[in-house]
């Protein structure tokens, strides 16, 4: 156990970790067995399953669940009110069902009121737009919204929409940020699904 804090309303199982400098708020729960690095902000309500693993610098938003199945990398956001599943095929009265995983990778930040289907992957900075429904792997830098969510572009890593390409070789499309001026790599094969 590092050294937290946690609101007196926040319920911390036995058998979880918690990192330094973590912040938990009013009524979360954080069940035993799941992990959460440092520096980590989750906001009123939050519910952390079973075996959920979290990265460093997460910031978790009001009323977000992650259950069992889900991983998080570090400096990802989860806006307020989104949602993860676990379970593809659910009845309430099926007692042999399986934990499909999901993974959201580094600097990812997914909008409110999104909802992600078990069983794909997040890129690292890539952005969902608020209140998508993302059921397909989202390339890194990726840009997705709607529903079902769909790719719109990419962004920068400081979340600005990328519009400046520069060069385009065999394997990759480069753009530089009119924002921060950094210069952002796209694998060829991901920027070619913005024609699909």
């Amino acid at each position: 156990m590092g050294n937290y804090q946690a609101h007196p309303s926040a319920h911390v199982e036995n058998n979880s970790k918690i990192g330094d400098n973590t912040r938990i708020w009013h009524f979360s729960h954080i069940r035993e067995n799941s992990e959460i690095g440092k520096n980590c902000n989750l906001g009123k309500g939050v519910y952390i399953d079973v075996n959920v693993k979290i990265g460093n610098n997460v910031k978790i938003q009001n009323n977000v669940s992650l259950y069992d199945g889900v991983e998080i990398e570090d400096d990802v956001f989860l806006g307020p009110h989104m949602v993860f599943t676990n379970d593809l095929y659910p009845r309430a009265f099926n007692d042999n069902w399986k934990i499909v995983r999901t993974k959201v990778k580094k600097g990812a930040s997914i909008g409110a009121n999104s909802t992600v289907v078990c069983g794909i992957t997040i890129g690292s900075y890539a952005m969902i737009g608020s209140g998508s429904v993302v059921t397909k792997d989202v390339p890194d830098y990726a840009l997705v919204y709607g529903n079902p969510a769909r790719l719109n572009g990419f962004v920068c890593t400081c979340g600005k929409k990328l519009e400046n390409m520069v060069e385009k070789t065999d394997k990759l499309v480069k753009y530089r940020c009119s924002n921060c001026g950094a210069m952002i790599e796209i694998k060829k094969e991901d920027h070619e699904l913005l024609r699909d």
